[in-house]
């Protein structure tokens, strides 16, 4: 899909949240900042709909079952400052069109906008990028509020959040060719609480997103997929093969189930496995990924059952070809489902 470019020429006053901004023929005002990361600002939006218009809602492209009821969204500002950030921002729009799945956050609209710089007579842009908000904030802060009162998800709820996104990522990976997300990790799996039900789990940000199969055939093809790999892929959740990628290689979706198993060690205990290599003395993080060093962490109450362990260590075996793929995953996880939850 092609970006659009809209006529909007200024943002104004977004950091201290005030202000309109039109994504395409939408507008929305800035109710406030939810966060933000290098180049991008993620904020909460109100739809500024006229008397008698339709809005958001009137747009066939979009699922009426992401029109928000109260017109509130979330809205990703992008500042692009090179023609390398233009195309990131591109592909990321493009690779983002291409899913349409309840455990993927869909982009429902989008614009690139041209601006002029301040200091300089170059064109800038700026891109903002329209989705469902998910207030109750993501895996990472929600295990991190756990941590800190010593709670923790029970067995059923961790396989249950898991589930979530196994179906997720089992679409991408049905793509033909099939689509790595190639930064699964809880800092990208949206938590919406329900009454009465498990937790609403959905993948997002797919900005590192590609096709997953690669053939490596020279060390220098090898050393680039690793440069690559270190710029997009969080190191904590990265697979073995992309910290230390052989001159002659196959790359495949199987990078996904590496990071898999690693978020499924950190909905129980909230980091990565390999985490606790950045805090020893002499430790080193890579070594510990490439030779599967996992530390299981003592005095758990209730401990979790060792079956959940054997299903994290079935994922993060540091030969590919030894790893499950998503189907394998998928039924594996059913049937652990149906024995806790009985």
């Amino acid at each position: 899909m092609g970006c659009s470019f809209s006529g909007l020429n200024s943002f104004y006053d977004a950091v201290n949240g005030a202000g309109d901004v039109w994504i395409n023929e939408n507008r929305f005002r800035i109710v406030r900042q939810l966060g933000e990361g290098g180049f991008a600002f993620v904020f909460l939006v109100k739809e500024v709909v006229a008397d008698g218009a339709a809005g958001l809602a009137r747009k066939k492209s979009i699922n009426p079952s992401h029109v928000s009821d109260d017109g509130t969204y979330a809205m990703k500002k992008v500042i692009i400052q090179t023609e390398e950030q233009l195309e990131m921002v591109k592909q990321e729009i493009r690779v983002s069109s291409l899913f349409s799945h309840p455990n993927l956050l869909p982009l429902l609209d989008h614009a690139i906008i041209p601006v002029k710089g301040t200091h300089d007579i170059s064109r800038k842009h700026e891109a903002y990028l329209l989705f469902p908000v998910h207030l109750d904030g993501t895996l990472l802060d929600i295990a991190t509020i756990m941590q800190s009162k010593k709670e923790s998800f029970t067995t059923t709820t961790v396989l249950q959040i898991f589930r979530q996104l196994c179906a997720g990522l089992k679409h991408m990976h049905s793509f033909d060719p099939p689509y790595a997300h190639n930064d699964v990790k809880p800092g990208n799996v949206l938590i919406t609480h329900r009454k009465g039900q498990p937790p609403l789990a959905i993948l997002m940000d797919f900005g590192s997103a590609r096709p997953a199969r690669k053939e490596i055939r020279s060390r220098s093809e090898a050393l680039q997929l690793q440069e690559w790999a270190s710029e997009h892929c969080s190191a904590p959740f990265r697979a073995p093969e992309l910290w230390d990628c052989p001159s002659h290689a196959d790359i495949d979706e199987r990078t996904d189930i590496w990071s898999l198993g690693c978020t499924l060690y950190a909905i129980m205990y909230g980091t990565s496995p390999f985490e606790y290599a950045l805090g020893e003395s002499g430790g080193s993080l890579q070594l510990a990924v490439m030779n599967a060093q996992i530390k299981w962490p003592s005095g758990h109450n209730p401990p979790y059952p060792e079956n959940l362990h054997q299903f994290v260590l079935w994922m993060l075996q540091p030969q590919p070809a030894m790893r499950p793929n998503i189907d394998d995953i998928i039924i594996h996880v059913d049937k652990l489902i149906l024995k806790f939850s009985s």
